[in-house]
C-alpha cells in the first residue's frame, strides 16, 4: 500500500514539473505597421491657363514620394468643367509621370493627378490646372468657366448685405463681361448685363438661401457658363 502512495506521488510531481505553469503568457502579436499614404504629385504640364498648339498633349507632373517605399502609380483626370462633373478622360495605373493624351481642338479643359501605392493609399489630388486647345485658324477660344471667390460655397453669411465674388480668365487675352443671376430660387435669375467687374454687391435677408451663378461673355461673343452656386444667412 504504501508503495503505491509513494508512486502516485512521484508521478504527479513528474506531471507538475512537465507540464509547465497554467500561469504563463503567450507573447502578444505586434500590430502591423500602418499605411503611409504616398504625398501628393505637382502637376506640371499643361500648366494653368496654357494654350497648347498641339492637341495631342503630353501631361506630366512630379512624382510622388511614399514612406514605406511602396509601388505608386497614377490617375489622371480631364474635365470640360472645374467641379470634374464632366468627365472627358480617366485613366488609372499610370506607372510613369507622363501621359500623352489626344483632346478635341478649341476646347477648355481641366485637369489633376493622385498616387495610389499598392497597399490602396491615396494622395489628395493635385491642383487643378484649367487650359485650351488651339481651336482652327482664325478661331475664337471662349472664356474659361468663371471660379468662385467668395461667399464660399455653402456658406453661412451673416451680414445684411455681401459681395459677390468671382474671378475668370480668357487664353486670347479678350475683354470679358458677365451676366450675374441671382435670388433666392433655383435657377436664379439675371439681375445684371454686360457687366465688367469681378464684384457685385448684393442685399441679404436673415434665415434665407440664396443661389448665384455668372455667366462670361469675350469681346467677340463667344459665352461660358457657370456653375450654380449656393450660400443662406442666419
Amino acid at each position: 500500500m504504501k508503495k503505491h502512495i509513494i508512486l502516485t506521488v512521484l508521478c504527479l510531481g513528474l506531471f507538475v514539473s512537465c507540464g509547465g505553469s497554467s500561469g504563463g503568457t503567450d507573447t502578444p502579436t505586434p500590430d502591423p505597421t500602418p499605411n503611409t499614404n504616398p504625398t501628393t504629385p505637382i502637376a506640371v504640364y499643361p500648366a494653368n491657363n496654357d494654350l497648347c498648339i498641339n492637341n495631342s498633349i503630353a501631361f506630366n507632373w512630379n512624382a510622388a514620394t511614399d514612406a514605406e517605399n511602396d509601388l505608386v502609380k497614377y490617375s489622371i483626370q480631364i474635365a470640360t468643367d472645374n467641379g470634374f462633373v464632366n468627365i472627358a478622360h480617366t485613366f488609372s495605373n499610370i506607372t510613369q509621370t507622363t501621359k500623352t493624351i489626344s483632346l478635341s481642338k478649341g476646347t477648355a479643359y481641366y485637369w489633376r493627378v493622385k498616387a495610389t501605392d499598392n497597399n490602396q493609399g491615396e494622395s489628395s489630388y493635385s491642383s487643378t490646372h484649367q487650359f485650351y486647345t488651339e481651336g482652327e485658324p482664325e478661331s475664337n477660344n471662349a472664356p474659361f468657366v468663371p471660379v468662385l471667390i467668395a461667399p464660399t460655397k455653402n456658406a453661412v453669411v451673416s451680414t445684411t448685405s455681401v459681395n459677390l465674388q468671382w474671378s475668370c480668365n480668357d487664353v486670347d487675352n479678350d475683354t470679358l463681361t458677365y451676366t450675374v443671376y441671382f435670388g433666392t430660387t433655383n435657377p436664379p435669375i439675371a439681375v445684371k448685363q454686360d457687366y465688367s467687374s469681378e464684384t457685385y454687391n448684393v442685399s441679404l435677408k436673415s434665415s434665407t438661401s440664396y443661389y448665384w451663378k455668372i455667366d462670361a461673355t469675350d469681346s467677340k461673343g463667344a459665352i461660358t457658363k457657370g456653375q450654380l452656386w449656393k450660400f443662406k444667412t442666419d
